[in-house]
């Protein structure tokens, strides 16, 4: 179900809270991204309207969803986003003039005062533009409780009225021949910079709902059904339509609509999307195969097995929606404190009031009304409610000039707590594209037919000129960088599975695995030791045949990003455990982990598999960064405490991460790091500074030093005393724009 009116955690922790409580209900978990509630609750002893009721008790609404109304909720959070737009730039624009008008004498050759014009133009911004942080107070105090919304309304009101009174009502405030001091230019900023704040919310929520419809997206949309007796006539029907027991045609280059098992025909099947694998697997009559993983050669025959909300496309959709909601969000620790220091600040502002009112000297209403304002102006939550926002602003520009776009102020604050950092191999760790390593001639032909390594790669790189597949394409490609051309080639025929046959120059050439050989009846000389050798460092060996003769072996592999190992070793300098995560086999994987330094290694894992991991170790007490780069690597994404996905990777991981490395290097794991410990740092000093401004100001605009002093606290002086924390909030944030990213924040 959804949830609408939310804004922070603290809204999240409320609902969340009722629905907890409500009787009949196990577990509640809000999503603030997608605005949703998931409830599991015992069967007959909770109802919808029940949980409605429970919901609105805490000043929000729900709206029953059904599954096909994501793209309702699209447009919905859509023409949000563009009214906070549209009100954010009339809100600039009138502020930009309110500036003006309080410093320069620019309003004066108008028909009307300038006071009158600041209030004309302040108007709209405290209630047009604030009108939602006023509903949003109303409906938390009709409830009893309050949040960041009623400070915003509680203090911008203070100045407003305040100023609007001195304007129509001068002779409230003239005191010693002084003429009062006007606040609309503060009213306004606050509202401008609070809303400013809104919209930044507003955008991730709508960034981060894309990783779901994406991910939905990559379901075929229809199916080749092969009907008729002899199952001859091929009808493409809508997805929907497919059964399981249905025969299904796959062509090459065509996405695989259904989970099932091949009956006829073979081809390479690219499943890098379920198993981050980059070389594509070939698929015979028997083997099983997934739902949009795509066919890259030759036509397949599937028996579908499992269709719609059973395949393996459908589980990881639900995986990702289970993930982004069950992540706990931040408490923030202003909404918190606001919840019992509005009530006091209020208070104490009705009880200076009355006291000057009573026992004050004449004019008694003058001096009341005063320290009543000075007591809320300089209770202001300006540099309250900027003390998280604008460290957070400069840290995500930082990290966005560093390559580092972090989505969102809770992501950053939370990646400061973590204690370990998953890797997934493949487009991780390594380039994600085959490349050969290793060239290694026959040495015991005879001396006509011994071939030395340029001669075994210009041959190999002959025979594979025509291969559409990875491992061949990696060889021409090697053989091109050595500067090789390639001779003509007389025929070819890709021998599916086993590698190719090609004739150059008069000689038949043979490129491919041990199964090649063993079907032709060759034998592989000197070479099988060394074929083991490649196999168990994750490499896969290639044998180059010419005329019935193995003259050398070409290793070709995957191979680890340069600076990967050190980029991994500067996080363990930062204290963190690495590990690595993949569904690649067990030779492959530790292979690549020896070479990147990282010790602990899972393999063969599939995505559901991946977020059970990720898990696991959170139910140990840690903290996951888990960095992936492909559509498997989306539930462990979304599971772990932060998900950073590399830019080169799919749109599916880019979306359900947290943290995008726009670069694509590793170096920006430690770097999203150090800057959350800094930023976290930051706002803690920017809290204690907001808050040690109010808390001594306070006493000063209540008058406590005029019994024995004659000293009260002006309202400009109070207003002086609020920039003046705003400024030291801003100068401290700003102090991130100088942080060596090369470093590590303690």
């Amino acid at each position: 179900m959804g949830i609408r009116g939310m804004h922070c955690a603290a809204c999240v922790a409320k609902v969340e809270q009722v629905l907890s409580q409500t009787p009949g209900v196990v577990r509640a978990s809000v999503n603030l991204a997608s605005e949703e509630a998931l409830v599991e609750y015992l069967p007959g002893q909770v109802s919808l309207p029940g949980l409605g009721a429970a919901v609105a008790s805490t000043g929000f609404e729900m709206v029953e969803r059904g599954e096909t109304d994501e793209g309702e909720v699209e447009r919905q959070q859509r023409a949000d986003y563009l009214l906070l737009k549209r009100k954010l730039v009339v809100s600039a624009l009138l502020t930009l003039a309110i500036l003006m008008g309080s410093m320069t004498p620019l309003l004066t050759f108008l028909p009307l005062s300038a006071p009158v014009w600041l209030f004309v133009l302040t108007t709209p911004v405290q209630f047009w533009v604030g009108g939602q942080f006023y509903r949003s107070a109303w409906s938390r105090a009709r409830h009893g409780s309050s949040d960041m919304n009623t400070l915003i309304a509680v203090g911008t009101s203070a100045a407003y009225l305040y100023s609007t009174v001195a304007v129509f009502a001068p002779g409230f405030f003239v005191t010693a021949g002084q003429q009062p001091q006007m606040y609309f230019d503060t009213a306004a900023v606050i509202m401008t910079l609070v809303l400013l704040g809104r919209l930044l919310e507003a955008r991730a929520k709508r960034s981060t709902t894309a990783a779901i419809r994406r991910l939905a997206q990559l379901q075929p949309q229809t199916a080749t059904l092969l009907r008729g007796e002899a199952e001859q006539e091929a009808v493409v029907v809508p997805i929907e339509q497919v059964q399981p027991g249905d025969r299904v045609l796959v062509r090459p280059g065509e996405s695989i609509p259904v989970d099932g098992i091949v009956q006829a025909g073979s081809a390479a099947v690219d499943e890098s999307m379920l198993t981050g694998e980059s070389l594509p697997v070939e698929k015979r009559p028997g083997d099983s195969v997934t739902g949009a993983t795509l066919n890259t050669t030759g036509a397949l025959t599937v028996l579908a097995t499992k269709v719609g909300t059973e395949t393996a496309l459908a589980r990881i959709l639900d995986l990702v929606r289970q993930a982004q909601g069950s992540k706990a969000p931040i408490q923030r620790l202003a909404d918190t404190i606001a919840a019992y220091f509005v009530p006091v600040v209020i208070a104490t502002a009705v009880v200076t009031f009355c006291l000057w009112l009573f026992l004050g000297p004449d004019p008694a209403l003058s001096f009341a009304l005063m320290t009543f304002v000075a007591v809320l102006i300089i209770a202001c939550p300006c540099s309250l409610g900027l003390a998280t926002p604008t460290a957070i602003m400069v840290g995500t520009g930082r990290g966005a000039e560093a390559g580092v776009l972090i989505k969102g102020g809770e992501i950053l604050e939370r990646a400061h707590t973590l204690t370990t950092v998953v890797f997934d191999k493949t487009g991780t760790l390594t380039t994600g594209k085959p490349a050969v390593t290793e060239i290694i001639p026959s040495e015991t032909l005879p001396e006509p037919a011994t071939l030395s390594r340029a001669e075994v790669l210009r041959v190999a790189a002959g025979a594979e000129w025509h291969s559409e597949h990875p491992l061949g394409q990696a060889v021409v490609q090697h053989a091109q960088t050595q500067g090789m051309t390639l001779g003509p080639v007389e025929s070819f025929v890709a021998l599916a599975g086993h590698g190719v046959e090609a004739r150059l120059e008069g000689k038949l050439v043979l490129v491919g695995s041990r199964r090649l050989l063993a079907q032709r009846g060759i034998q592989s000389g000197d070479l099988p030791e060394q074929a083991e050798r490649l196999s168990r460092e994750g490499k896969t060996p290639l044998y180059v045949v010419v005329n019935r003769r193995v003259v050398g072996l070409i290793a070709v592999a995957d191979t680890l990003k340069p600076h990967a190992a050190e980029d991994v070793r500067r996080l363990q300098r930062m204290g963190l455990e690495t590990v690595m995560l993949t569904g690649d086999n067990r030779h492959t994987a530790h292979a690549i982990a020896r070479q990147a330094g990282i010790a602990r290694v899972v393999a063969e894992v599939l995505p559901e598999e991946k977020a059970a991991e990720i898990a696991r170790l959170q139910a140990n007490g840690a903290a996951v960064a888990m960095v992936g780069d492909g559509i498997n690597d989306a539930p462990a994404l979304a599971q772990a405490t932060v998900g950073i996905a590399v830019g080169a990777g799919t749109d599916i991981a880019l979306e359900a991460a947290d943290i995008t490395l726009l670069r694509g290097e590793l170096r920006g794991v430690a770097t999203a790091i150090a800057l959350s410990r800094r930023t976290v740092q930051i706002i803690r000093q920017n809290l204690f500074w907001a808050f040690a401004y109010n808390t001594a100001g306070i006493p000063l605009a209540a008058g406590l030093l005029y019994p024995f002093f004659g000293i009260l606290l002006d309202p400009m002086i109070a207003a002086s005393a609020m920039a003046l924390s705003s400024v030291s909030v801003l100068t401290n944030s700003l102090r991130l724009r100088t942080m060596r990213l090369g470093e590590s924040a303690p």
